[in-house]
């Protein structure tokens, strides 16, 4: 028989965590990134002349000056109109994009140039977001109970309405209620869960946070908020403490209203 969670009483909202939890890891890591080191340079070339990557290169190259005392950082050259040094302005580009990758770094500039590449990527439809086949059905079983749904993520608002907007199931976005991102404040700060529901306008303890990161259980947990946390196939395994000591879902059909 499928396990079941009860929703515990007084929840009218359920935030969900994306990765690892509506989305399988791996489209992130060996879609969604490997999608910007294959095609960063076609991009440049086909958006080079536009504002909007002017833009981006403008800041990556701020960031490249901000960056010229860290070990094997990569300069970008200033633009010029000759050709062949707009060819040697696009690789410098590329290169640095390639070692802010190498390098996990979050800063501004890589997250803006990944968000219009991925708006590309989504809009023409190469890349379709994944979801897991039981995130749908249940959502909707939830909004029928009169739930809320909202999504929390550290990728940004901008990328998850992509991500949902154009999915493998078509326009998912009517299902939520609202998106949050790190604007909201980290995922693994307590006081970001209390700005959620204040956001909302219900109180922590109203929510039900659905994600696979303990850190982030334990933050939302010390606001007050209710929490299950998700196993899905790929996600970091869980200590036998972390299990005993959280409610555990395989899938979005197992919590439900005690009524049904």
């Amino acid at each position: 028989a499928p396990r079941s969670v009860l929703l515990p009483a007084g929840v009218s909202v359920l935030l969900l965590d994306i990765e690892g939890t509506t989305t399988p890891i791996s489209f992130v890591k060996e879609v969604l990134f490997p999608h910007i080191k294959d095609n960063v340079k076609s991009y440049l070339r086909e958006h080079w002349d536009e504002e909007e990557c002017r833009d981006d290169v403008r800041l990556l190259r701020k960031q490249a000056e901000e960056d010229a005392d860290h070990d094997g950082a990569v300069p970008i050259p200033c633009c010029s109109e000759n050709r062949h040094d707009v060819d040697k302005e696009i690789q410098a580009v590329v290169d640095n994009v390639l070692w802010q990758i190498s390098k996990d770094r979050k800063t501004t500039a890589l997250k803006q140039l990944q968000g219009h590449m991925w708006k590309a990527a989504f809009t023409n439809g190469p890349i379709k977001g994944e979801v897991y086949d039981d995130v749908v059905p249940s959502i909707k079983k939830f909004r029928e109970a009169g739930l809320k749904v909202y999504i929390y993520s550290s990728g940004s608002v901008e990328a998850q309405k992509l991500l949902f907007g154009y999915s493998i199931e078509g326009d998912l976005l009517a299902l939520f209620d609202g998106h949050f991102d790190t604007t909201s404040g980290a995922k693994v700060e307590s006081d970001s869960y209390k700005r959620i529901a204040s956001d909302i306008g219900c109180l922590p303890e109203n929510i039900l946070f659905l994600t696979d990161i303990i850190k982030e259980a334990k933050a939302a947990e010390e606001a007050g908020t209710h929490v299950c946390v998700v196993v899905r196939p790929g996600n970091a395994d869980l200590t036998d403490d972390e299990k005993l000591n959280y409610s555990i879902i395989k899938s979005f059909h197992e919590p439900h209203r005690s009524e049904e």
